[in-house]
């Protein structure tokens, strides 16, 4: 999952280096010296691309590095959230058609991020002139975000997210401040003072006024903002040293995020939004979930340490710098379609949108899962299927646990259907 620069690579694979992990047994992201036993270098980077969340930091978390760090990462959600919040321009608040949801899918948004980061496109209060942006896209998309932006509920919604998007802005703007000031008292309370406004921001986006009635591909695109913004408040956090509150935040934050992919599935209704759900939620699963919770395996992992190992980390970021050739291993994808778009295909093939749309419910809903495999082997002993037992159904995949499930639910209502007939006879009998 780590990337490790050209040297440190050479290192371990000599056996100089050997990757440091939690006592669970779980890699964080550095390398010891095999012969001392203290820290030796930091991975460059994460195999990982999430929608939301920021590897980058993930991959840091911990450190005891100065804010400039944390600032990068803060920089770098606020990109997302711009991203985020201007395709809801092209959405609406109501079931947006195709054409509309294959603009801003998983890819192409990935795309956006990626040309916002590179100011290829410029942001205003939050939003992306996409009528510019997509011009090459034919007329009737260009209509309809012109349709979109003449709506008078997503006017609404479109100047609270302004409003909280200038907000979160001035927020940047005061941790800017914040990290050049020598007074660590005055550091500190200017920190605060910028978390307060990132929480003013974040009681905008997290408005259920505007969440309610809203379709589910607008309803998710809003709570990932929510996401973003939830990080940047915990890397204030961090900036502080508050590794506690910050461990606290992420679990908070993985709860949520499970949370309201499955409000989002349940608010779904047509095939055209489970094709724009299946790869984006699929992609949150694998990648922002996970980084996430390396972020947070970092950061407990970080309260075990003695003072020496607490000194050796501070020496080490003081003396790391990364090379041009090491920043050039970690590839950008953007423009490669994503794998989820493949993995989706594939399934789409094989199963029935009711087995897909129940797999992404398993995924983040893991006691609903669990309760639908003690279903399954119930009815697998009734038939004598000893292959469909506890142990193995661990194993599988979501979609195997989704089509077993309307399998057996299939043949149980067959069932039922059967014995009520049988009893109309015996009645009219």
């Amino acid at each position: 999952m780590y990337q490790f620069s050209l040297p440190v690579q050479a290192a371990i694979a000599a056996g100089k280096y050997i990757p440091v992990q939690t006592a669970a047994g779980v890699p964080i992201g550095m390398v010891r010296d095999a012969a001392t036993g203290q820290f030796a270098a930091h991975a460059i980077g994460m195999g990982l691309n999430p929608l939301t969340a920021v590897p980058q930091m993930a991959m840091g978390a911990g450190q005891l590095y100065q804010g400039h760090k944390a600032l990068q990462g803060i920089a770098a959600l606020s990109t997302s959230v711009a991203t985020l919040q201007a395709t809801t321009a092209v959405i609406g608040v109501g079931v947006a058609g195709v054409a509309a949801l294959s603009a801003v899918n998983l890819w192409q948004t990935l795309k956006l991020r990626k040309d916002v980061r590179q100011m290829r496109v410029e942001v205003r209060e939050g939003f992306i002139d996409l009528k510019q942006v997509f011009a090459d896209q034919g007329t009737e998309l260009i209509e309809h975000i012109q349709q979109v932006s003449e709506d008078v509920e997503f006017r609404t919604h479109r100047t609270i997210l302004a409003r909280a998007y200038g907000l979160f802005e001035k927020a940047m703007n005061r941790l800017c401040s914040a990290v050049t000031m020598r007074d660590l008292r005055a550091r500190h309370d200017e920190i605060k003072a910028a978390r307060d406004m990132m929480f003013q921001a974040l009681s905008d986006y997290d408005n259920s006024q505007i969440m309610s009635g809203i379709s589910s591909v607008a309803y998710i695109r809003r709570r990932e903002c929510v996401w973003a913004i939830e990080q940047a408040i915990a890397m204030t956090y961090e900036m502080q040293g508050e590794w506690q509150v910050v461990s606290d935040r992420l679990t908070h934050l993985n709860t949520t995020i499970r949370q309201d992919a499955v409000t989002t599935l349940n608010k779904a209704e047509t095939i055209d939004e489970l094709d724009f759900l299946f790869p984006e939620l699929t992609r949150i699963h694998d990648h922002d979930l996970v980084s996430i919770k390396a972020w947070k395996d970092r950061i407990d992992w970080s309260k075990t340490l003695s003072e020496d190992e607490i000194q050796q980390l501070k020496t080490l970021v003081d003396n790391e710098s990364v090379e041009i050739e090491d920043i050039a291993l970690i590839e950008d994808h953007t423009d490669d379609k994503p794998a989820e778009y493949a993995l989706y295909e594939k399934a789409k093939s094989s199963f029935i949108p009711d087995a897909l749309w129940n797999s992404l419910l398993y995924s983040f809903d893991t006691e609903f899962r669990r309760q639908e495999e003690e279903y399954i082997v119930e009815r697998a002993m009734l038939e004598s299927l000893t292959a469909f037992n506890s142990q193995n159904l661990r194993k599988a995949s979501p979609l195997a646990i989704a089509n077993l499930n309307l399998y057996f639910a299939a043949k149980d209502e067959s069932l039922r259907e059967e014995t009520e007939k049988d009893t109309a006879v015996a009645i009219v009998a």
